[in-house]
Order: C-alpha cells, then structure tokens, then sequence
C-alpha cells in the first residue's frame, strides 16, 4: 500500500514479482542434459524465487524507478550460475570451469590433486586449505552483486534515460525456503513472529556509518576537496579557539577524546548534525544506496558518490526452522512509515487489524498495510496532518509491504 503525493512526482516506488532463474546454457551452445531435479516443461532447467521490493528516491524518482523494473532481473542474472549448485547438497566448487561437457556438479566431485598422493614437493601445506562456502553465502553474494550491476547500470544510462537522483533500496527475496532481506538504505523491514519482533535490516546514516565514512576520507583526504575535515567535533570551532584543546573523535574512536585545534580543524566536519538532520559533507542524510552518480557539495566540484556504498546488508530468515501461524508477518517499510511509528507500535496494529479479520480472508494482509500507511501520514487539520497523539504525521511518502510468512 502507498501513500504519494508528499513529494511532486511520487518517489517511492514498489515492485513485487515472480521471478524464474534459467540455468545458463553452456558456452559453446550445448543444450544441458535433460536430468536432474528442478527441470520444468520444455527441459528448461532453474528455479522460482518471490521477490518485493521498495525504493524510496531523492532527487527525483528516475533511479527509483529504473531500480523497481531492473533490480530483480540483475538478481536473476547473477543466480543464473547457481541453478545446479544450489539444488546439490555437496559443498559448491571453488572454481567454474568452462567446459560445456561437464556440469558445475560434476566438477565440484573432481578429485583434488593431493587425492592422487601428487603434492608438488615445494608447496606449503598451508595453500592446500580450503575456505567451506555455503549455499546461503552464494545467495548472498548474487544479491550483493546485483545492487552494483543495478547501480552500474544507472550510471551509464543517467543521460539518456535522464536520471536524476538516487534512491534507497530494500529488497525480500524468497529462495528455497529462506528469506533474503538486503537493505541499502534507511527503510526497515521487521518480522512480527508470534508476537515478537525481530529486526531484519539496519538503517544506514551518517551517524551509523560515521567510522567508514571518516575512515575513507582519511585514507583518500583528496576526496574532501581541502574543504572538509574526517575529524568529527561536538560542534562548529571557531577561528578563536585555535590552540585551545576541545573534543573529537577519528576513525578509529567510539569514545571522546581532547585534542589541540589546529587551522586545519575549522574546516567543515565531514559528518554534520545529528539524527534525522545528520549529512555527508552537509548534503544527504543517507549513506547507502543506488544512483546520484552526479551529486555534489552545493556550489563546489567536490563529488559525494565515493563515500555512498550501493552495497546491501543482507539478513537471513529461514522459515523451515519455525512454526508459522497466518498471523506471522514481514513488514517493508519506507522511512515515510518509520519516522513516525516505532517497532512495537507497527506489530501492535499488525495484530489489532489481523485479529479483526478471518484468518484464511485473503484481504487480510493489504489491510494491515493500508492501516499502517493511514497512522503514520495522519489526518489533514488546521496545523497540517497530524497523528492520533497530536504529533506530526509523515511529511514523506509511505510505502508499506505486508507479507504472510
């Protein structure tokens, strides 16, 4: 359910697909053999996976929009060399092999070269250790890699496509029984299981990524343009506390410490503000994402885009591991509905709503969505949208996905 009309051209925007992975064809275009599980009809061989997504734009809506029609093909893309792989329970081979004859599976069964008593005499027995890699871990890599490819792919078509902006993105991705949540950005998304909360994303801000962002600017110091320092202060220095000791922290610093202020230090802290009002280098709010390939400082040439990651985290649920009742829930959310409603007050309308419906009524779970949009952007008054306690609605656009685990 969405909530628009906060921003000039609706810059949330929302995906939700079925989404069909087919095994690559082999290079020299041999069809595969026609054995194996996950085979459909016509001998095309891959599997499903249930995708939704949010994109909240800034800047514009072009990035959120581009993302919300590719990402989930870039994911499809990146699964396409998994298809055999994750339907094998033996460990994945370290190495792919292009040789149309043999099947990743096969591979992996081949015998390593000490299995036939043949060690080189020079080679350190150390370099013969092998990392163990999970399934789930490749999945994860897919994903991770299909937000770079997106955002690649933004940045070439910017022009011709007329891109403006970024966005953040938040993407579920059901595969062979587990869930997939990669966030980039500061949506959230929380599953209420039985009553409970457990939190399946973290938002990324400047305040939240201050260390990576302070320790980038302090291994590239041209990237601040001799106008920004890395150090952070509890406030603005001015020119006559030169030589004065005052508060700071560095890359390397969860605490406070005190330290002589040097011309160098009146410079604009690279982080600045606190909260919702902290930015980057006094322009964004969020450190993750896709897009603004051309964001800059105001009036300056200094680019911003190196200190934003487009890389998600991703969490894993896996839903064989538990019992699940129709009232069991994934929430996605735009920061449009968590900037007003917190953790406990989002399950309690979740529980309220689903209890006031029958649980095999289909209509139940869009309910929950539209109920927690209607909270959260509030009702038109005198004094603007104001919520149930009087406090301010979202002044942003809501987004909101409910999904019945």
């Amino acid at each position: 359910v969405i909530n628009a009309g906060k921003s000039q051209h609706n810059e949330d925007q929302a995906c939700c697909e079925v989404v069909f992975v087919e095994r690559r064809t082999s290079p020299r275009g041999r069809l595969p053999s026609r054995e194996g599980g996950g085979e459909l009809d016509g001998g095309r061989k891959g599997f499903y996976f249930h995708y939704w997504a949010l994109f909240d734009g800034h800047a514009g809506s072009g990035a959120a929009v581009m993302a919300s029609k590719r990402l989930h093909l870039h994911i499809c893309e990146q699964l396409r060399d998994l298809v055999d792989i994750l339907q094998d329970p033996s460990p994945p081979p370290i190495c792919l092999l292009h040789d149309a004859r043999a099947s990743p599976v096969e591979l992996s069964r081949m015998p390593l070269a000490e299995d036939n008593g043949e060690v080189p005499n020079d080679a350190v027995p150390r370099f013969h250790l092998e990392k163990a890699v999970s399934h789930e871990s490749l999945v994860i890599g897919a994903i991770e890699n299909a937000f770079k490819h997106m955002d690649d792919q933004i940045e070439r078509e910017r022009a011709s496509q007329r891109l403006s902006g970024g966005c953040c993105a938040l993407a579920a991705v059901y595969l062979m029984g587990k869930f997939y949540v990669a966030n980039a950005g500061d949506s959230r998304a929380i599953i209420i299981r039985n009553g409970e909360i457990i939190p399946m994303s973290r938002e990324f801000t400047p305040e939240t990524e201050r260390q990576r962002l302070q320790f980038l600017a302090f291994l590239r110091p041209e990237l601040l343009g001799k106008e920004f320092t890395h150090l952070e202060f509890p406030r603005r220095i001015q020119p006559k506390e030169l030589g004065k000791k005052m508060l700071y922290r560095d890359q390397n610093m969860n605490g406070w410490a005190y330290k002589k202020i040097e011309e160098d230090d009146l410079k604009f802290p690279l982080i600045y503000g606190e909260g919702k009002k902290a930015r980057v280098m006094a322009t964004i709010g969020v450190t993750r994402g896709l897009g603004d390939h051309d964001l800059k400082v105001f009036s300056s040439n200094i680019h911003i885009k190196p200190f934003l990651s487009c890389f998600p985290e991703v969490r894993v649920y896996d839903l064989t591991q538990y019992e699940h009742c129709p009232d069991d829930v994934l929430v996605l959310g735009t920061d449009g509905l968590w900037d007003v409603t917190n953790d406990k007050e989002v399950a309690s309308v979740v529980m309220e709503v689903l209890t006031s419906y029958e649980p095999n009524d289909p209509c139940r779970y869009t309910m929950v969505a539209q109920e927690l949009v209607v909270r959260s952007r509030g009702v038109l008054k005198e004094q603007g949208w104001r919520l149930a306690n009087d406090k301010l609605g979202s002044g942003d656009d809501i987004s909101v996905f409910v999904i019945p685990l």
